[in-house]
């Protein structure tokens, strides 16, 4: 008797962490892993950026890219390569972004080196994001919104046809200054995964 009131303490336990009070998931940890030459400042900037949205945040030290994702013919990196091995470097609750300032390109409709600023498993566990291509103007502030597009198909969103959403499809441009913040489906939809977002 003593035996199951034990396991049934243990499984009351374990599905705790698995929801919080108000019934959305648990946050997971978010790795943030500078590639290659990132500056160390623009790091740190991700990382608070980050932790207002979920406090379980780390910001580790820059790593070399992996070898297999440089495409020498067109001097950039491959992001699916980065994202395939970026994934195998975290905890099971756990997701990780890499940040470059290099050029990654992925295939894409046919074409074998499509660039892009970013990519992401959805769901999944990992996502690359460049500044390559941002605009100089507003670098920061579309880096960010680059960041959290990437995390958003993580955690299972695809694109979205809302104009202003930050889950709207680039479709091979930059439209980051027209995006304000997630819609309103989009933001329910990452709260209920345990984002700390202002419905």
């Amino acid at each position: 008797m003593r035996y199951c009131f034990l396991v049934f303490l243990f499984l009351v336990f374990s599905c705790k962490k698995e929801k919080s009070e108000n019934g959305t998931k648990s946050q997971k940890v978010i790795v943030i892993q500078p590639l290659g030459d990132f500056k160390t400042e623009q790091s740190q900037k991700v990382f608070v950026g980050i932790k207002s949205i979920n406090p379980n945040v780390i910001l580790r030290p820059n790593i070399s890219f992996p070898e297999n994702s440089y495409y020498k013919p067109r001097n950039r990196y491959r992001a699916d390569s980065i994202i395939k091995s970026l994934k195998d470097k975290i905890g099971k609750d756990s997701v990780i972004v890499g940040l470059s300032n290099r050029d990654i390109s992925t295939t894409y409709k046919g074409i074998v080196d499509w660039g892009v600023m970013g990519l992401g498993y959805r769901p999944g566990k990992a996502c690359v994001v460049s500044d390559f291509r941002l605009s100089s103007k507003n670098k920061k502030e579309q880096f960010h919104k680059l960041v959290l597009h990437e995390l958003g198909h993580t955690e299972g969103l695809s694109h979205c046809s809302v104009k202003t959403c930050l889950m709207r499809d680039a479709e091979g441009r930059n439209h980051l200054d027209e995006e304000k913040d997630f819609c309103e489906n989009c933001k329910a939809f990452l709260v209920n995964q345990g984002w700390n977002l202002i419905l």
